[in-house]
């Protein structure tokens, strides 16, 4: 880390495995007696989705896309892109898609929108964590880990600029960046 930035911590591991064990729980009762399509929003979800599959306790099949909206900024372009679609059929199947984070709903309606001209039996969100007040359109996840009203969050598979992901919790990130 360089310049003026510092972290502050906002969720510890402790909590986060906490709440990941809820929504997992949550979730395998919601699933019940299906085989939904994990679908993950790499690359900020891979550490949470690989914790809350393995406490799912059910039988899934997983997958994953690429998007982008950010590039190196920490602010959304305002355009989405998809670089690597689902590799599997998801025509008739349950599908939960696990994402990092949602802010201004602009990825996520996008991906909402493609993934049901898809066919699936069902599209679900479930995201680590919900920044609603910076939605510029509308949308809600269907689980949710953590509210947070502001500030640009990293670790636990959060970045910025590829950098921080291997932190075990979230950190808030202050002051300035610089390179």
């Amino acid at each position: 880390m360089s310049g003026q930035s510092s972290i502050k911590l906002v969720f510890s591991p402790e909590v986060i495995q906490r709440r990941v064990q809820e929504l997992a729980a949550h979730l395998a009762e919601d699933y019940a007696d299906t085989e939904p399509v994990v679908l993950g929003v790499l690359k900020g979800c891979f550490i949470f989705m690989s914790d809350l599959v393995r406490r799912l306790n059910l039988p899934v099949e997983v997958d994953f896309v690429r998007l982008s909206s950010y590039g190196a900024s920490d602010t959304s372009s305002g355009t989405v892109e998809m670089t690597t679609p689902p590799s599997i059929s998801l025509e008739g199947r349950p599908v939960l898609v696990v994402e990092d984070i949602v802010d201004t709903g602009r990825t996520l309606s996008w991906l909402q929108q493609y993934l049901e001209s898809l066919g699936p039996s069902s599209v679900r969100f479930c995201v680590l964590v919900d920044k609603a007040e910076r939605r510029e359109l509308d949308f809600d996840a269907d689980y949710v880990g953590f509210h947070v009203p502001k500030g640009f969050l990293v670790g636990y598979g959060l970045d910025y600029d590829e950098r921080y992901r291997f932190l075990p919790g979230i950190y808030e990130i202050t002051g300035q960046e610089s390179s």
